[in-house]
């Protein structure tokens, strides 16, 4: 079977890549950004009529934490915009029999009630800090379920918690939590520096997902019968969350970053910085109820994470 992994060098992407380089039954197409850039209609068009995978994984995204969905606002709108329409009606004219587009829990209301259901999409106010990311991520949901019911697809959706793990972005300012804070951590305890700040109150409660087990579960909700994913879902709420079910709050997390470099300094809160949405934990019971369950541990998966930070030549940025 032809899998054609977009964004095979991203860290989901990679992650999902290695599975599937590991099974003989899968042929595994991936391109390079210098091959094919995916904002390029035609481009992609003609890979897609080229090489007719069988299925298609949308991993590839321009991603980012608070300070870079904050900076680059059109960036991340019209990129992931680009992108996403530019797979996904490439992979119907293609003839692709399956297609899984990842998502992100940003999508939900700023104010949706804990834990978020799939049916709490477009039901409030987004999070202004990354709202024109989470609207294109909504629209391409939106458009896997428009080919579906106007052509009769098996295009689908996974919406991910807080992902973190090996291939992460190290960038002090442009990466997200975890990766932003291990690398402040690290620094600090190498340096010996009395204190690392921390932007915002510590207050906010966020789920963490390892990267590996984001892989499996993509694969497992790809590989899912269509009758039962199907059933599992509805033509107008098409996409299954993907997380742990358990949070944390930023306080916690940073207490435990701190534990595992060997930073023994204090750590303080910048109260002018924004805290971003006050609590972000997904409603996992759809996929719990079709039959998978997140394995890694938090404080076991960061410690897998610094582990494979400390083996690189240099920081990844």
């Amino acid at each position: 079977m032809k899998v054609f992994v977009a964004g095979h060098r991203g860290m989901v992407g990679s992650a999902i890549a290695r599975r599937l380089k590991a099974d003989p039954a899968v042929e595994l197409l991936t391109a390079p950004r210098d091959r094919l850039d995916l904002r390029d209609q035609r481009a992609v068009r003609a890979f897609l009529a080229e090489t007719r995978p069988e299925r298609l994984i949308v991993a590839a995204a321009k991603v980012g934490g608070i300070h870079a969905n904050n900076s680059y606002p059109a960036d991340f709108i019209h990129d992931n915009l680009l992108i996403e329409c530019n797979l996904i009606a490439a992979a119907h004219a293609a003839g692709v029999a399956r297609l899984l587009f990842l998502g992100s829990s940003c999508i939900y209301p700023r104010e949706a009630a804990q834990p978020m259901a799939e049916e709490a999409l477009l039901t409030g106010p987004l999070e202004p800090t990354n709202e024109p990311y989470a609207v294109a991520k909504i629209a391409g949901i939106k458009l896997c379920e428009s080919f579906n019911r106007q052509h009769g697809t098996d295009f689908r959706s996974v919406m991910p918690t807080n992902l973190y793990g090996p291939g992460d972005n190290f960038h002090p300012e442009n990466s997200h939590v975890v990766p932003a804070l291990m690398r402040r951590f690290h620094e600090a305890a190498e340096s010996g520096a009395e204190t690392v700040t921390i932007w915002g109150s510590g207050t906010p409660r966020r789920e963490f997902l390892h990267v590996d087990d984001m892989a499996e579960a993509s694969l497992f909700v790809l590989d899912l019968p269509a009758e039962t994913y199907r059933g599992a879902t509805s033509p107008m709420c098409s996409h299954i969350n993907i997380g742990t079910g358990q949070d944390v709050t930023i306080r916690d997390l940073a207490e435990t970053l701190a534990g595992i470099t060997g930073f023994s300094g204090r750590i303080a809160y910048d109260r002018s910085r924004p805290d971003g949405t006050p609590r972000k934990l997904l409603d996992v019971s759809r996929l719990s109820s079709l039959g998978w369950r997140a394995r890694i541990g938090l404080e076991e998966g960061l410690r897998q994470t610094y582990a494979w930070f400390r083996r690189q030549d240099r920081l990844r940025f």
